[in-house]
């Protein structure tokens, strides 16, 4: 069963980059629980929180589809190495201000913004070269596990950054942050790559144009997409507004914020084992559709519960069957594509995921002040439920898969 679950391990390119990036997003967790506490403790308002998660999301809609040209045309080791300078140095920033007392709620958004950007395109290039460096028939597994080290950095990342921001300061979550680059970027420079990007006279635009294209001629990667925006934009404000819920909901402070965020980290890890278990499995359409039926009615449970208890088992229920559905639908949509086209069909499948972040935080923001954090939680779960059980039961071109 071990070996099972850790196939791709095998693949010793794979191992590495897992290793580097499981570093990198263990301190950027460290980094999020700081950055959203130290926003709330700043300006007292939910609205600017959910700015911040806007601003540093926003990038991925404006700049991923430049970002997969890019990914198709260059080495996406020197796109990721790029990716991850800026990041680092923007961490340094942000230490450096906190350390010194300069720190300003437009610091903390400006910098978001400047993260976001380098994220949006350093992911695809990243989402296009995990495929590369395992078999095809072990892809799913290969998603799974990097999906494994995302939400396992998300349980330690968020302890440990708990324990550094009540002990030493947020300034050293920054810091620590920023050191976990360095991982990453030694990961990416100890890579074999096979992928050789071919010469082409095209113009951005046009390559962009072909990546739509065949986007439009694949059946139901058209639909894939779309409920890839829909579950980012009604889910992930649930993450978002954690600190929401563990300050004024349950009036406690940052180290419940912490429990809850590493109960739905947990969840995760939990979903990405099953995933990787099951490995390339049929009906991984319905899998997935079902699974977010079962995350609509996770998140109305959380939201209208008063237990801390309830709600971290709920936030753990809501955290392993996001897994299976974002686990299930990257399948898809990295199994349906070739790798010369990899980099620009998932910058269009980036920014819709993570395009539907920055909205679905920036308008949870706007409508908690006057509906209430667990009202607006349990009317995005609803909806995420109904969407589920719509493609599931109507429209049955994702459920076919």
């Amino acid at each position: 069963m071990f070996q099972r679950v850790f196939k791709a391990f095998h693949y010793r390119d794979f191992r590495i980059l897992w290793l580097g990036a499981c570093t990198s997003s263990i301190g950027t967790w460290m980094q999020e629980i700081a950055q959203n506490w130290l926003v709330l403790q700043l300006t007292n308002s939910p609205f600017l929180l959910g700015l911040d998660a806007f601003l540093g999301d926003i990038p991925i809609v404006l700049f991923s589809l430049v970002g997969g040209v890019l990914a198709d045309r260059f080495d996406r080791r020197f796109i990721l190495i790029g990716s991850q300078v800026v990041q680092m140095c923007s961490a340094i920033v942000l230490a450096v201000l906190i350390a010194t007392g300069h720190v300003q709620i437009w610091h903390i958004l400006c910098l978001s913004f400047v993260v976001g950007t380098a994220q949006s395109f350093g992911g695809p290039a990243y989402s296009a070269l995990v495929p590369s460096l395992v078999a095809k028939e072990d892809v799913p597994n290969a998603i799974a596990l990097n999906s494994i080290q995302f939400n396992l950095a998300r349980v330690i990342g968020p302890v440990l950054g708990g324990l550094a921001l009540k002990y030493v300061g947020s300034a050293w979550c920054f810091g620590l942050n920023a050191l976990s680059f360095l991982a990453v970027i030694i990961s990416l420079s100890r890579l074999h790559i096979n992928f050789s990007p071919p010469k082409t006279g095209e113009s951005v635009m046009t390559s962009m144009k072909q990546g739509f294209t065949f986007i439009s001629t694949q059946g139901a990667m058209v639909t894939l997409i779309m409920i890839a925006f829909c579950m980012t934009l009604l889910g992930i404000p649930t993450i978002t507004f954690l600190p929401v819920f563990a300050k004024y909901v349950f009036a406690r402070d940052a180290m419940t914020y912490t429990l809850l965020l590493a109960a739905s980290g947990c969840g995760s890890i939990t979903g990405a084992l099953t995933v990787a278990w099951m490995g390339d499995i049929h009906n991984k359409g319905r899998v997935a559709l079902g699974s977010l039926v079962a995350m609509g009615v996770g998140m109305i449970g959380f939201s209208q519960s008063t237990s801390i208890p309830l709600s971290c088992v709920m936030l753990f229920f809501t955290g392993a069957v996001l897994m299976c559905a974002f686990a299930m639908i990257s399948s898809l949509v990295q199994l349906i594509t070739p790798n010369d086209m990899r980099g620009r069909v998932m910058s269009v499948y980036n920014v819709a995921f993570r395009g539907g972040m920055p909205f679905g935080s920036f308008l949870t923001g706007m409508l908690v002040p006057v509906l209430t954090a667990p009202t607006v939680l349990s009317i995005n779960g609803l909806l995420l439920a109904c969407l589920g059980l719509y493609f599931l039961l109507v429209q049955r071109k994702v459920a076919a898969l």
